[in-house]
């Protein structure tokens, strides 16, 4: 049986962090995921600088091997309503492909990986817990995603799973064609809101790729509403003429909204698993990195001691960087609009300039007033 002091389940951006600022601790860790890496995600795909400050990213050296498009703003509007494009002039976000940046992130992470093997099983013991019968360890770390089957050991059986948000997207090249015929700046992605700001969609070029979705929190009709935002795209030159339509689908909690708690004896949540998109943006890579971090540094301190109230002060952590699990509102504009004026209160303000940068993108997408985590 392989023992680890820490055994990580789930090789995405939050897994893999954690691991990283483990490394060098003597900690011997792991990290299991049932998939082999490189492998597709569903996401839209892109980092801020925050993310890269804190994983101290050479995105020079990355983007020699990997996609790593600068995005200088994006273009903001209601579906059917009007638009604006808002260019900062310099990169304030970089786009890149899953598939490439786990991967890169996982290699670099340090840890024993062991990849292409399921959770089929976990059992508690004294001092830990143990995995598929072969695998030992004192503290084991939930980074599987929203169906993460660490969760069911916090969580068994939710009565009320929270605000669950459906999501339909596809990534794909562009050939030399589609490529000149696609509208999307490669610079400027597209966000474009719902009348009923309940959702939105998005087109996003990432050097030679397209990458294109929509997310809901009401999962009801969802195909229909994918095939009419699919249809603007196409219709405004976004979608070139022959791209794929039938895209895949991915489900996430909203944090605030999310009734799954972050800490048991000798277990923690990260990123996914633990609820933790962001309420207005929908963003998981930046809450899935932070998280991980956050939850190793909450490790180091703890010295070997995985109780309980060893563990607690990852919560306390995480209050400190996202704000109160009960007071977070998902959007502040559905939150305070009444139903029947948002297609028209929607349409006015977000194709105002001023809403768009200040609000939409400085706020809720870019967090510019948000410092990157301490190195410590």
């Amino acid at each position: 049986m392989r023992s680890f002091d820490v055994l990580i389940v789930g090789g995405g951006p939050g897994g893999s962090s954690c691991a990283w600022k483990l490394r060098g601790s003597g900690l011997r860790v792991g990290v299991l995921d049932r998939a082999t890496f490189p492998r597709d995600k569903v996401c839209a795909g892109w980092i801020t600088p925050q993310v890269v400050e804190e994983l101290e990213l050479d995105l020079e050296e990355y983007a020699k091997t990997s996609t790593c498009q600068p995005f200088h703003g994006f273009r903001v509007g209601a579906l059917g309503g009007e638009d604006v494009a808002v260019d900062y002039g310099a990169p304030v976000s970089f786009g890149i492909r899953r598939c490439e940046f786990d991967a890169h992130l996982l290699r670099r992470s340090g840890a024993e990986l062991i990849l292409g093997e399921s959770v089929r099983s976990v059992r508690s013991t004294e001092g830990g817990w143990v995995v598929n019968d072969s695998l030992r360890a004192s503290l084991l770390v939930g980074a599987g995603g929203h169906f993460c089957p660490v969760v069911r050991l916090l969580h068994p059986a939710p009565a009320d799973p929270g605000v669950v948000v459906a999501a339909q997207e596809v990534e794909f090249p562009l050939d030399s064609r589609a490529a000149a015929a696609c509208t999307v700046r490669p610079e400027l992605p597209e966000l474009y809101f719902m009348d009923d700001l309940r959702g939105y969609g998005w087109a996003v070029r990432k050097g030679a790729f397209l990458n294109v979705g929509l997310g809901r929190q009401d999962s009801h009709d969802l195909g229909a509403h994918v095939g009419r935002f699919l249809d603007f795209l196409h219709a405004r030159g976004g979608l070139p003429p022959g791209s794929p339509r039938k895209l895949r689908g991915h489900a996430y909690l909203l944090y605030g909204l999310s009734p799954r708690p972050l800490v048991r004896d000798h277990l923690l949540l990260v990123g996914d698993a633990a609820g933790l998109a962001d309420p207005r943006s929908g963003e998981g890579i930046r809450p899935a990195i932070e998280s991980g971090l956050l939850a190793a540094s909450v490790v180091l301190r703890a010295k070997g001691r995985y109780g309980w109230s060893d563990l607690m002060p990852y919560e306390t952590a995480m209050v400190g960087r996202f704000g109160r699990r009960d007071a977070r509102a998902v959007s502040a504009l559905s939150a305070l609009v009444p139903a029947a004026l948002r297609p028209r209160i929607a349409r006015w303000a977000l194709a105002s300039r001023f809403v768009a940068k200040h609000v939409i993108l400085d706020r809720w997408f870019l967090h510019r007033d948000l410092a990157p985590l301490p190195a410590t």
